[in-house]
């Protein structure tokens, strides 16, 4: 499927961007990779990790639609991770949030439907689930012209889906750099939000996986999510800095306590699979994938998937394993 194409990665530069290129370009006969960004320092850095004739570099911004129809041209799939991700920035520029995060959605839609793209697969977070801050309201509505998008494509073909997941561990301004920063630092106690707190563990590898399973397995209006394990905050602070204690400084604004993927409204409209999720659209949509409706295991009434209800959880061990592997990416 991948061989021969041209997939262009929208916020190519980032933590996703970048590792899913060197993924694709080390697995897979691709005919070109479209870094599409518009930090053009951060794409001549990556022009020097990744000297490779097939990847492509062309600078530009989601909000500019014009030029997304000219980055667009001859593209048979798109990734598209670009967006404005931290929480208090979204907050206190929220019109600009909007427009990176909404109108920029709006404007891959566009673009893909008129350059006759195969398939867009989006990245979307936890944060659009129930969203108490402004970047997962914008991410929500992304989610939503995604999924729409199929309604009004035609005879274009063109196939749009999402996926969603948790922050990735060991992304630039993760909780684990913070700890480890702090504990070569010679710090005894490390500040915890709330003790109760718990999040999902995906590593940079899983996400990427889940993306190019989207875009093999979509049919149009898929939302999809991966099974991955839970841990506690305080046990990766215990993993981070054994025997430390814990400065409780309270829940941030716009932080959930706990990290949620399906509701239970939206469990009536998903199945299970061996290692994901997927949560179809609401809407009456014929384009829906029926063989993959037709598999998968019914949820069970009143099931949700959050990080505090989760089967599979990382203890300390695990979790200082992982954190010793890590990479910041």
């Amino acid at each position: 499927m991948l061989n021969g194409a041209s997939i262009l990665i929208t916020g190519g530069t980032g933590s996703f961007g970048k590792n899913c290129a060197k993924y694709l370009l080390a697995n897979y006969d691709v005919k070109k990779i479209i870094i599409f960004s518009r930090d053009e320092y951060k794409q001549f850095m990556l022009r020097q990790e990744l000297p490779d004739r097939r990847l492509r570099f062309f600078v530009g911004d989601v909000r500019d639609k014009y030029r997304l129809k000219r980055a667009f041209d001859g593209v048979d799939y798109v990734l598209h991770a670009a967006a404005m991700k931290q929480v208090p920035t979204c907050e206190y520029n929220p019109i600009e949030a909007i427009k990176t995060n909404v109108n920029g959605a709006a404007n891959i839609v566009d673009a893909a439907l008129d350059a006759g793209v195969k398939k867009v697969i989006a990245l979307s977070t936890d944060k659009a689930v129930n969203p108490i801050n402004l970047y997962g309201g914008t991410k929500l509505l992304s989610d939503k012209l995604f999924v729409a998008a199929n309604y009004y494509v035609g005879g274009k073909g063109t196939v749009f889906a999402v996926v969603r997941y948790g922050n990735v561990a060991g992304s630039r301004g993760s909780v684990i750099s913070h700890f480890q920063n702090l504990a070569k630092s010679g710090a005894r106690n490390l500040p915890i939000t709330d003790q109760r707190m718990t999040r999902f563990w995906i590593g940079i590898d899983k996400g990427i996986e889940l993306a190019l399973k989207a875009l093999e397995l979509s049919r149009g209006g898929e939302i999809f999510v991966s099974k991955i394990p839970s841990f506690k905050v305080t046990d990766l602070a215990r993993a981070i800095l054994p025997g430390c204690g814990f400065d409780e400084i309270g829940i941030r604004e716009g932080e959930k306590l706990h990290e949620i993927m399906i509701t239970e409204a939206d469990a009536r409209f998903a199945r299970e699979f061996e290692d994901h999720y997927l949560i179809y659209s609401h809407l009456n949509m014929e384009r829906v994938s029926a063989v993959s409706k037709s598999s998968g295991a019914k949820l069970p009434e009143g099931f949700s998937y959050s990080s505090d209800n989760n089967t599979s959880w990382l203890g300390v061990d695990e979790l200082r394993a992982l954190c010793e592997n890590i990479k910041i990416i």
